[in-house]
Parts: C-alpha cells; structure tokens; sequence
C-alpha cells in the first residue's frame, strides 16, 4: 500500500518542481484536512460563488464560514481589485477554485495573504496542468489540493501538497485518522463501472447508463445544485467542525470520497496518472481552437501561455439552448455551477459577495465544453445558431 502511494507521490512532486505530495482518496477529502490544519474554527474563507456545491459543504464542515468573493465575468476567476479591504481584513484563509483549470491571480492572492498573514489554500481540481507566471497552479498556497478524477479520469485518488514538507508526518496521521477502511465491494464496482458505462453507451443506451451510475450512488443530483435542506444543515453546524454531520452533503457523486484504496483502484489510477501528459497535450490543443473561436475570451488567461483546460467555458447568450443543441449530439455538458453559491445557500450559511453581478452573469452564460471534442461542439453551436455572450457588457464585471 505504502509502495503504491509512493509512486504517485512522486510523480506529483516532480509535476510540482519537488513541492512534498501527499495521496488523498479524493480532492474534497484533502481540502477538508487542509482546512482543519490551517483555519481555527468559526474562521472566515474567501471563496469563489462559482464553484462546485460540495466544496461549499466542505468549507462548513472544517467549522468555517465561507465568504463569496467578486469574479471576473470573463474566465470566473477571483477579482482581487473588487474584494473591499473591510472583507480583506476578517479574513482567516483564501481559497482558489481555478475554475475549469483557469487559474485565480495566484500572485495577487499570495502578496494579499502574506501582507494579512494567512494562508492561501488553492483547489487544483480542474487545474493539474495549468500555470499562473510560469510556476504550476498548487505552488503559491501553504497547501493545494488536486483530483485525479478529472484530466486522468481515474474517478478517484488526488494529492494534497504542501508547501512545508515537514507536515507531511502530521497531516498522514490525519488523513489516515479519517479514512474508512477498504471495502471489497467498493473496489469492485470502481474497477467495474468504466466497463459498464461503454457498454451501454455503445449500445447506445445513455438513459441505462445513467441510472445504472445513479443506482450505485456515482451521481445524484437532479438539477445542477443539490438540495440545500437548511434545517438539517444548520443542526449539522453545530457539530462542526466534523465530517459525519456533513456526509450526506459531501458524499454527493462520489460516495468512496474518504475510503482507504484497495490495491486494484491504485494500480489503475497510476496507470491512468502515467499518461497524464498526453491528455494535457489535447486539453491545451483543443483549448486554444476555442477560445479563438467567437464564443472565447482568449484575454481572460493569465500570462498569456494556453492551458490545458479541463472544460473551456465558452461564453453564450442562452446556455440552456446550447446544451440541449449538444446534448442532440449526444455531447454532454457538465460541471455547470448556477446559481452562484450566495444565491444558492443565503446568508444563513455565506456571506454574499460584495459585486455579486458579474459571478451571476458568468454562471448564467458560461458553457463548459470538453476540449477534446472542441470541433465538434462549435460545429454543433454554430449549426443551431447560437449567439455568443459579451463579459464586456457586464457592468463592473472587468480588472
């Protein structure tokens, strides 16, 4: 077991220039340990409203109270310039969220930091490939945290990193202080759902394959937010900072989010890690056909260098037509983040951003598009004639 987390550790800390890795069954499952090591309880978090709901739960479950910073309406990043030095100052930690692997103004963010004396915890989920000024995304903060379940499809595993690697002997204590035990019929129906799904998608029977994932617990939401339940969230948040009182919110879509890997789910997740490099070659070809194409805003990346995206949001005037134009094509659009997380959740939980409109502009027109399928979805957008959106227009929505 230990062999096995060694390998991908090192393969990680070599991606990062020798920043020390540590393995983690899941992305949230690391930021949760980030969060409970760097932030007291009841500390506040500047995050992004565009971002997955869970990572929201997550948040509350370390005991913290997330506070909703302004975006850019162009690429969903952090606008640093936007964020009232009243919010600056009652700030515990900030959190990036590198949108679809767009990176947050990670420069800024650490001057920021480093004049407050906080620290920045960068989620890396979509960005494993990304950089920010020639360094990788995850090198800025005091920790990161990376998804092996995305650009590899690997479906679980990632990687806390850390920026002092003398913590890494306390934070594995924790980690391994948290971990459900292996379960054999987890690891069986992991190493059997990819098989399952291209079956019935090759028998072209998408509707089987959903349900067939939803019947296993891989996917459960019926709209693009989950059900908040506020009553039972704020019995949760007495018992925080915890994950038990939080699981049923964690957990969503990826129910092994904190179990121990069995010997079979790390062979092929360091299979799946070895060829990481040539996915990230397509993600950044077909990344950069679209955001030349009418529906980009090439300006919005920073340094200028393209990136391998995990999705390129393209910018559309009525998103839901261009999703149901691709889904006619049977291309599949995810990882949608509206409404905002302030709108979503309400005060009771979040303090709302302080420039809310561009964050609600970029989540109602922003289309999430798999580069590697970048010439067939323009061909399908163009062919259903959909008109493409202006950040520009957004009032105060620009650095």
């Amino acid at each position: 077991m230990f062999s096995a987390y060694a390998e991908l550790e090192e393969r990680m800390r070599a991606r990062l220039g020798g920043r020390e890795c540590l393995y983690v069954p899941s992305c949230r499952f690391g930021l949760y340990l980030a969060l409970r090591h760097w932030c007291r309880p009841g500390g506040r978090v500047l995050m992004s409203p565009v971002n997955d709901d869970v990572i929201f739960f997550v948040v509350l479950a370390a005991g913290l109270r997330p506070v909703q910073a302004p975006l850019d309406p162009r690429d969903g990043s952090i606008d640093t310039a936007a964020v009232p030095e009243s919010v600056w100052r009652d700030l515990s930690a900030v959190l990036t969220t590198n949108l679809y692997g767009n990176p947050d103004p990670a420069p800024e963010l650490r001057g920021r930091c480093d004049r407050l004396g906080i620290p920045l915890i960068e989620d890396a989920a979509h960005a494993i490939g990304s950089t920010v000024d020639g360094r990788p995304v995850g090198t800025y903060g005091e920790a990161s945290v990376f998804s092996l379940s995305k650009h590899t499809a690997a479906k679980t595993g990632g990687f806390l990193a850390l920026a002092d690697p003398g913590l890494r002997e306390e934070l594995a204590a924790a980690r391994d202080a948290l971990l459900h035990p292996t379960r054999t019929t987890a690891e069986l129906a992991h190493l059997v759902r990819p098989y399952a799904e291209s079956t019935l998608r090759g028998l072209r029977l998408v509707g089987a394959a959903r349900a067939a994932v939803r019947r296993l617990g891989l996917e459960e939401r019926e709209e693009i937010r989950m059900p908040l339940r506020a009553e039972e969230l704020k019995q949760a948040l007495t018992a925080a900072p915890a994950l038990e009182p939080f699981h049923s919110w964690v957990r969503v879509d990826m129910h092994d989010y904190r179990l121990r890997p069995g010997s079979g789910r790390l062979r092929r997740t360091t299979r799946r890690f070895a060829r990481l490099d040539d996915v990230l070659d397509a993600h950044t070809a077909g990344t950069v056909l679209l955001l030349a194409s009418e529906y980009g805003a090439p300006e919005a990346s920073p340094g200028g260098a393209p990136q391998p995206l995990y999705r390129v949001p393209l910018l559309v005037e009525d998103r839901d037509a261009a999703v149901a134009a691709l889904a006619r094509r049977r291309i599949t659009t995810g990882y949608l983040y509206d409404p905002p997380l302030d709108s979503y959740a309400g005060e009771a939980f979040t303090d709302p951003s302080p420039a809310p409109g561009p964050a609600a502009w970029f989540a109602r027109h922003a289309l999430p598009v798999d580069p590697r399928r970048a010439d067939e979805a323009l061909g399908v957008l163009r062919g259903a004639g959909i008109r493409p959106a202006k950040p520009s227009l957004v009032p105060g929505g620009t650095r």
